[in-house]
């Protein structure tokens, strides 16, 4: 656990029991799959796993989602809300998330009547996945606006104004060491591991494409092209 993650659970308004509600939400299809409650101990321990512990009101202990089913929750990122005493946390699930087997612990609907929501509900709309699929990268285009702002204003202390004043050479060396470390994590079968050192190997590329002036677009339309030739085999 880091300092900063500590900080960040002691100034959580915790309720009077020692809990707050925590809304967990399919990171691809952005479904919301359950919600439950955690207490600074059970998010600590998905900080350090990875993976979703809750606390049970009914039980009066912790709780790892799928630790018995096998349903577990890796965990993609966790927010806190402006008040500080609700959390969004964010999975892949390798299973269903409600005990009834159902994905989603809000599968059943109350049909609505009134007539604004049901022509709403009449026009096709996209889907959540089909949303999803808009947003999926979204992070990208704004990691790549906010390294090009980087490079241009140069803010004192930042990392990755170091990275661009040391010039190309310092950028690939970190390329490679990140490489190496995503390869050694994947040896490992460490995903938590994993997780984190793509994520510091994607940022780097980001700034090489930046310093040689490469368009992320460019990348993507390489890769539209590719997927889009015929296949030879």
């Amino acid at each position: 656990m880091s300092q900063e993650q500590e900080d960040i659970i002691e100034g959580i308004r915790w309720n009077e029991s020692g809990l707050l509600p925590a809304v967990v939400q399919d990171a691809r299809s952005l479904e919301v799959l359950m919600v439950a409650y955690m207490n600074p101990e059970s998010l600590r321990l998905s900080l350090e796993s990875g993976q979703t512990w809750f606390w049970s009101r009914s039980r009066s202990e912790l709780w790892h989602k799928g630790g018995t089913s096998g349903n577990t929750q890796s965990i993609t990122s966790i927010h806190y809300d402006c008040d500080s005493d609700t959390l969004l946390v964010k999975v892949l699930p390798e299973g269903p998330a409600c005990h009834t087997g159902e994905n989603t612990c809000f599968y059943r609907e109350i049909p609505l009547s009134h007539p604004a929501v049901a022509a709403q509900k009449a026009e096709p709309a996209r889907t959540a996945a089909e949303l999803a699929d808009e947003r999926r990268f979204a992070v990208l285009g704004e990691l790549e606006r906010v390294i090009a702002e980087r490079e241009i204003e140069r803010p004192e202390g930042a990392y990755t104004t170091y990275l661009f004043d040391k010039g190309v050479d310092k950028i690939l060396k970190k390329v490679g060491e990140e490489a190496s470390e995503t390869i050694i994590a994947a040896k490992n079968k460490d995903n938590a591991e994993l997780r984190l050192e793509v994520s510091d190997l994607i940022y780097h590329l980001l700034v090489l494409l930046q310093e040689r002036k490469l368009p992320l677009d460019e990348i993507m339309d390489e890769l539209s092209a590719r997927h889009e030739r015929p296949r030879r085999d």
